[in-house]
């Protein structure tokens, strides 16, 4: 096996240098564990960014893939196969939709629900070709495609790749009156927005402000497109982030005082566990019907393989309850840190919802001391990474108990403790 150092050396000789990884380098994982090729053991506090919300390498996950794989992995949707109808009548029945569109990654996943909300716009709302508008907010992040830095307002994600895809509108997150003032405007398609952003830092909206956002939808007759590629899948303490503080498991739209039903919902990330690439975009009937054969569509997309590993990694969600304990075991670390804020000047901030959570470091976005903490923090057994330079996401696999959680907060608190003496 590579050494640490070899292994890195490979990396950038051989790779584009699109990613800032931390000093370790992963050899294995199990649950809520990591090791790197020596042999050293660390806690997973990112979850490939949410990814892998049951854990690395889930026995049931992987069997299911082992025993697809070995049947059939690929057709093209030139075919049928007997596992997709299977797996879509499982998961619009577990959220609640009539249909599904499947894909493979998230930033496809996103693609896909605009071009479904484009489409509605011309051929159900009326809005004249080439014209539809959809507002997203600032602060964003939907992905790296070309259309997708578009409305971007993150200059390393754009600069320089232009031209730039129209046909979008940027307000304030978490701002309803911009929302209304936007949605009144001419040739609006619809509202994408992330109903936590994740990447932004965890900013968690005011409580309301996702039911009422779809509402302002609902009342300008503009479709509400929830992109739950990293919140969704039990990661903020409810099977969606849009559940609120429902507790049901996948039939939250008989619950209307907790449930904002999006009329698109995007998925990916944890949809497999972290195992195979997929992703899928829910919606109504009279939102999909707009989407005939030939207009859309993805060669791996609804493959057997990923079909077989999406229903095993929402058995997961279901069956362990993991959102449950994502919702108990993000109030004990929440409560944690915020006791070590008010002994350590160390943190500004403390934020999140269920085990999608951030620690601001009391420091410049623009200096190095958030990155340093997760150096020492891997030093100490814990792997976390930064987000806009002075924040740390904290987001381990929702398999974790709250033993290892308490293991945890003792070496975040150990190495915040150290770090500013």
């Amino acid at each position: 096996m590579l050494s640490t150092k070899d292994a890195i050396k490979l990396e950038d000789k051989y790779g584009a240098h699109n990613y800032h990884p931390l000093p370790v380098v992963l050899a294995k994982g199990d649950g809520v564990y990591v090791w790197d090729p020596e042999g050293n053991r660390y806690f997973d506090f990112l979850s490939a960014y949410s990814a892998v919300n049951q854990g690395h390498c889930h026995p049931h996950i992987i069997g299911a893939l082992k025993k697809q794989a070995e049947t059939l992995t690929l057709t093209s949707r030139a075919f049928y196969n007997n596992v997709l109808g299977e797996y879509e009548q499982f998961i619009t029945n577990f959220f609640g939709f009539d249909k599904v569109l499947p894909m493979n990654t998230g930033a496809e996943g996103v693609e896909t629900a605009i071009k479904i909300c484009r489409k509605w716009a011309y051929e159900v709302k009326g809005i004249p070709e080439n014209e539809a508008k959809i507002i997203v907010c600032n602060n964003n992040f939907h992905g790296r495609t070309t259309t997708v830095i578009s409305f971007s307002n993150d200059p390393d994600a754009s600069k320089n790749f232009g031209p730039y895809t129209p046909g979008f509108e940027k307000v304030e997150y978490n701002n309803l009156d911009e929302l209304e003032e936007a949605l009144k405007g001419e040739n609006i398609a619809g509202f994408l927005v992330e109903p936590i952003q994740g990447e932004a830092g965890v900013m968690v909206p005011d409580e309301n402000y996702l039911k009422k956002a779809a509402a302002l939808c609902k009342k300008h007759n503009a479709l509400f497109i929830a992109d739950e590629i990293q919140t969704g899948i039990a990661r903020t303490g409810s099977l969606l982030a849009v559940c609120g503080n429902c507790t049901c498991q996948g039939s939250c739209e008989r619950q209307p005082d907790h449930y904002v039903k999006p009329d698109i919902l995007i998925l990916g990330k944890a949809l497999s566990g972290g195992v195979y690439p997929v992703s899928a975009v829910l919606a109504d009937n009279d939102v999909m019907d707009v989407i005939k054969p030939g207009q859309h569509g993805s060669t791996f997309g609804g493959n057997p393989l990923a079909a077989r590993v999406a229903i095993a990694a929402l058995e997961v969600v279901q069956d362990e309850k993991l959102s449950q304990n994502a919702r108990k075991l993000g109030e004990i670390f929440r409560e944690a840190m915020n006791e070590l804020k008010d002994e350590c000047e160390l943190i500004n901030l403390v934020r999140g919802k269920g085990l999608l959570n951030a620690v601001q470091i009391n420091d410049s976005p623009d200096s190095s001391t958030a990155w340093n903490l997760c150096v020492k923090l891997k030093d100490n057994g814990l792997l976390a990474k930064p987000t806009h330079g002075n924040i740390i996401r904290f987001a381990p696999p929702l398999v974790m108990n709250e033993e290892q959680l308490q293991k945890c907060i003792q070496i975040i608190r150990k190495t915040f403790l150290e770090f500013e003496a």
